[in-house]
């Protein structure tokens, strides 16, 4: 018998007026304002214009949720809903945070190309990766207002108590779960800080940052993979995102080593990123700050 456990919430959301409000996409706004938040003084203490922070999320959220949908629906189609609108209903089966980084970054990336030099992206990579971390913590509140994303069995003290509706075929006697969402709500808000600290205290050429982002948060999939279980594809016995995560991770790992070391490039090309100054504008500021200017407003 389990005497202590975390209660689920009895709704996912808030009636206003004719609408009803899924907690979910209100996670996700403060989601982007708490990335918005974090990223803005960091982009200026490394010298550059903390408003551009405003239009990279203004292209990057909604990339973001593209992106994440579209991963949702090739990987797990089975969970759509069989109506003409299910494609597009993202409080139904959610988002694929793999697809929603890559289409997050592609949207930033095509944002910043039009302001900032290729040394001064990567920079912003660095400033940005806490952010995401936070974001991604604050997203998760939203799986714990749905009743997903939650793990096996368990009687310890923090157990999540799930709904008998909520609960996956062959658990549904069991009453208690590891609550999978919260540990990684844990896990990112402690990366974001070692991430900081990283940055404040140890010499890291962009965008190593970054690239540890990477690899600390599919490291962290890979073992959440092996708890969760809710509906996935399984490839090779095991869950289809343990092993994207895997080689995510791997991926991101190369990567940092790479950045670090300079592993297939030439001397020249790290010396000189490792010679832009942190804490001021680089040469091409006047080009941003003019190519700013001239920017539509619409963006």
């Amino acid at each position: 018998m389990t005497f202590a456990y975390i209660p689920s919430p009895s709704s996912n959301g808030v009636s206003v007026g004719p609408f009803f409000l899924h907690v979910y996409g209100i996670a996700y706004v403060f989601a982007v304002t708490g990335a918005i938040l974090v990223t803005r003084p960091r982009w200026a203490k490394a010298g550059g214009d903390p408003d551009l922070v405003y239009e990279a999320a203004l292209w990057g959220f909604p990339a973001g949720l593209i992106g994440g949908r579209i991963y949702f629906l090739i990987t797990t189609p089975s969970q759509i809903p069989d109506h003409w609108w299910g494609p597009f209903a993202i409080w139904k089966g959610g988002l694929g945070v793999w697809g929603g980084i890559v289409g997050g970054v592609i949207g930033g990336l095509l944002c910043l190309r039009r302001h900032l030099s290729k040394a001064d992206i990567l920079r912003f990579m660095d400033a940005v990766a806490p952010g995401l971390l936070v974001a991604q913590a604050i997203g998760r509140i939203g799986n714990y207002f749905n009743q997903e994303l939650f793990g096996k069995p368990t009687t310890l003290p923090w157990g999540l108590k799930i709904d008998p509706p909520h609960r996956p075929p062959r658990f549904e006697r069991y009453a208690t779960f590891q609550p999978t969402f919260l540990y990684e709500i844990i896990w990112n808000l402690l990366l974001a800080a070692l991430l900081v600290w990283l940055g404040n205290h140890r010499r890291i050429k962009p965008p190593g940052l970054f690239a540890l982002y990477v690899a600390g948060y599919s490291g962290f999939r890979i073992f959440e993979e092996t708890v969760r279980i809710d509906y996935s594809v399984h490839v090779l016995g095991m869950r289809l995102n343990f092993w994207v995560a895997t080689l995510v991770c791997l991926a991101g790992l190369a990567w940092f080593a790479s950045i670090q070391w300079g592993w297939g490039r030439g001397r020249g090309s790290g010396a000189r990123a490792d010679a832009l100054p942190a804490g001021s504008a680089t040469s091409d500021a006047p080009r941003a700050q003019s190519a700013k200017a001239g920017a539509s407003t619409g963006h």
